[in-house]
């Protein structure tokens, strides 16, 4: 029987009827499968995921942190064979989505997004504290993040980005700065129930509330390590000042909860910071290097601006000779442009153009694709004060954003489009052309295509070329 059958009579089982609608969502880096399935008023997320250990953590996490008053999804039902469930559906909006909008319109890091943040980091210190006397025999893989974590996340550093991209270094004096930096950072308080992965992928706004998701790594760790995964995520590329104003604001919070120490935080939470870089740099250089998928290799150059402004800004004070070489040679070998890889991966091609001009052709020489017809929706070229923008600028997103049939022809093309990518990633396609046509080429489809480009970047682990024909 498929994972897909398998989620049809989970959910038939649990709503009593069959479901109507099974659409594959992107899962970024992560080998569980997702679908959103849904029939009359009954919508939830299906998951499928062959290691029962991982799922088990997931189960007992969501039920004791409900508990205490964190808002988590809630897990609906449970397979026989617990590799496949139905959680709560939380939407589609998460606190990178808001603010890679807010990056790309040119709004930047707000009063609104700085609010947001701080109710997050508010949230993290009662998840923290709260999850204290948590059993963390339920853990996986291990249920504290001790030397030996510490040390898996130093490998994954040293053999999926340092080896994979032929950086020099001397093995036996790199390890001895490893061991240095796993004592140090073990010196802290190491009591608190830790995420571990708590970015802001992770992070949904379900009813203007933030809710908080994929903690089935979590183990019982330092308080530190989860505010560094927030504030120095590669692809947040939050502003330095913003983050010593967040970085204070938790402390306040965290102090209305257990005694802590200002000083004695900040200076431990630099080495957080470094071991949360060095292992995300082993992911981007394990998803790059390795899988070939070339949207990584921005998030190394990004997370390569956070080594920087570690070491310049926020220097550890114990002695890490060789470690910090190898930094600066990363810095200073940065290029912000993607490296080519042997395999391209899938590339999806979103063009905008005007009917009167005709479809765009399909340079990948595959054919097929979609074309969606934009001239049913309201037309911002039909007023004066418009005609000097294009779907890219604000006035025009103001003008299209929110409006109820825009939002609804923009659902139904990412359902669509989608579900093909999610399949083109699972059969190694290469490319996948979607075009979307309006009058004049330079409203309707332009917003569009940007809708869609954006929302495709933050679901899915392939390259977007965005092409505004009638803007050439």
């Amino acid at each position: 029987m498929s994972k897909e059958e398998n989620v049809r009579q989970l959910f038939e089982a649990w709503a009593g009827i069959p479901p109507e609608q099974l659409l594959a969502i992107g899962a970024h880096g992560s080998p569980r499968k997702y679908w959103r399935v849904s029939a009359n008023d009954h919508c939830c997320i299906a998951a499928w995921n062959d290691d029962v250990r991982e799922n088990e953590a997931f189960f007992y996490y969501s039920k004791a942190l409900k508990s205490r008053g964190i808002n988590v999804p809630e897990v609906f039902s449970v397979s026989p064979n617990r590799k496949c469930y139905l959680q709560q559906d939380l939407g589609d909006t998460t606190l990178y989505s808001i603010l890679f909008d807010k990056q790309r319109t040119g709004s930047g890091f707000d009063a609104a997004m700085l609010s947001l943040f701080k109710r997050v980091l508010a949230d993290l210190a009662v998840m923290q504290t709260a999850g204290r006397d948590m059993d963390f025999s339920h853990a996986y893989p291990r249920s504290d993040f001790d030397a030996q974590s510490i040390q898996w996340d130093l490998n994954y550093f040293k053999y999926c980005y340092l080896k994979l991209s032929y950086t020099p270094f001397d093995e036996e004096l790199l390890e001895r700065d490893f061991a240095t930096l796993v004592e140090y950072l073990l010196g802290t308080d190491c009591g608190f129930f830790m995420h571990r992965d708590f970015q802001s992928r992770n992070i949904m706004l379900h009813h203007d509330q933030p809710c908080y998701i994929d903690f089935q790594g979590a183990r019982r760790g330092a308080a530190q390590y989860d505010v560094a995964s927030l504030l120095y995520s590669s692809k947040s590329n939050l502003p330095e000042p913003i983050r010593q104003e967040l970085l204070n604001h938790y402390l306040k919070c965290l102090s209305t909860h257990r005694p802590v120490n200002p000083d004695e935080f900040r200076q431990r939470f630099y080495g957080y910071v470094l071991i949360r870089i060095l292992q995300a740099m082993g992911a981007y250089g394990y998803r790059g290097y390795y899988e070939h998928k070339d949207c990584f290799f921005n998030s190394i150059h990004l997370a390569a601006n956070n080594i920087r402004t570690l070491l310049d800004t926020h220097p550890l004070p114990i002695p890490l000779p060789h470690l910090n070489d190898v930094l600066r040679y990363i810095v200073e070998t940065d290029s912000p442009k993607p490296q080519p890889s042997p395999r391209a991966g899938l590339v999806v091609t979103v063009n905008s153009f005007s009917y009167k001009k005709g479809i765009p052709h399909d340079t990948s020489g595959n054919g097929g694709g979609y074309v969606f017809d934009c001239r049913a929706l309201p037309n911002p070229g039909r007023y004066p004060e418009y005609k000097p923008y294009t779907g890219k600028d604000k006035p025009v997103v103001d003008f299209l954003q929110g409006n109820e049939d825009v939002e609804r022809f923009i659902s139904a093309v990412e359902q669509l489009v989608g579900a093909s990518i999610s399949k083109y990633l699972e059969r190694n396609f290469t490319s996948l052309t979607v075009s979307f046509g309006c009058t004049g080429g330079q409203h309707r489809s332009v917003y569009c295509a940007e809708r869609l480009a954006s929302w495709i970047s933050k679901n899915f682990d392939c390259q977007v070329v965005i092409n505004h024909v009638e803007q050439k």
